[in-house]
């Protein structure tokens, strides 16, 4: 399925729903769709790639900014600053981040264990955010070629790619990514680039071959736990609070889809 911007019916379906917290990716919604969110009472979140994205964000109101460092697994949130290559580590964009804003900042980009949490909090995090650690947990629906490239030689040589999706999303390498080079100008747009792909794509995975599939990581990767994900909340817990003792033990890290 194409990746559409968020609309008129989803907006009815958040207002319906009423979730404690919405999340935005790329952006924000219009101006008319993102009062219709507000005034659900919902915790909005959004993600930045740079320190203008964060101010911007926050300007617009969100109640809390996801510093989304070039480390991350997936789409980079690039609304404002273009390429990847605008993009900082975690160490540095996040304290500037959080300097730069008055809402909370959540730290998003190679956090795998308790001492990315505790680190980022040094840094002035008011939480951590996690993706590529629970996609290790039993819990996780990625498919077996996928858990496998996770501690695979290649994990640790993650890019940035917009063979998939006609955006730079940050994967394990594989075939395609190899021969046609990673960032390849002639890919469809956003979101068309998927559906050029899909008839080679469930061809080669018919036969097991992740030749031509998304295999999406972070390049903290091969840090990855197997273990079920209430299993893996409870000692990243217990790590922070052995690092960070000031912190206590029930502090919950974010989770990210």
């Amino acid at each position: 399925a194409l990746r559409l911007p968020f609309s008129d019916a989803l907006c009815a379906a958040v207002e319906a729903t009423r979730p404690e917290v919405v999340s935005f990716h790329f952006g924000l919604p219009g101006p008319a769709l993102f009062a219709r969110v507000k005034a659900t009472g919902a915790v909005i979140l959004a993600s930045a790639t740079t320190v203008r994205e964060a101010i911007w964000l926050a300007e617009q109101g969100v109640d809390a900014v996801i510093a989304q460092s070039i480390e991350a697994g997936g789409h980079a949130s690039t609304f404002l600053d273009g390429s990847p290559e605008t993009q900082m580590g975690l160490f540095a964009l996040l304290p500037q981040i959080v300097d730069a804003v008055d809402v909370p900042v959540i730290a998003a980009g190679g956090i795998m264990d308790g001492r990315g949490i505790a680190a980022a909090f040094l840094l002035g995090a008011s939480a951590g955010q996690m993706g590529t650690a629970f996609l290790h947990t039993s819990e996780s629906r990625i498919s077996p070629m996928h858990r496998k490239a996770l501690t695979s030689p290649e994990a640790e040589q993650s890019q940035f790619t917009t063979l998939f999706s006609g955006r730079p999303a940050r994967g394990i390498p594989n075939r395609l990514m190899r021969e046609l080079g990673a960032m390849h100008a002639s890919a469809p747009p956003f979101p068309h680039a998927s559906a050029a792909l899909a008839p080679l794509r469930a061809k080669a995975e018919a036969a097991g071959d992740p030749a031509f599939s998304s295999l999406w990581a972070g390049q903290a990767a091969r840090l990855g736990r197997a273990m079920g994900a209430a299993e893996l909340i409870d000692a990243l817990m217990m790590e922070v609070a052995q690092l960070l003792p000031s912190i206590p033990a029930a502090t919950p890290a974010a989770t990210k889809d």
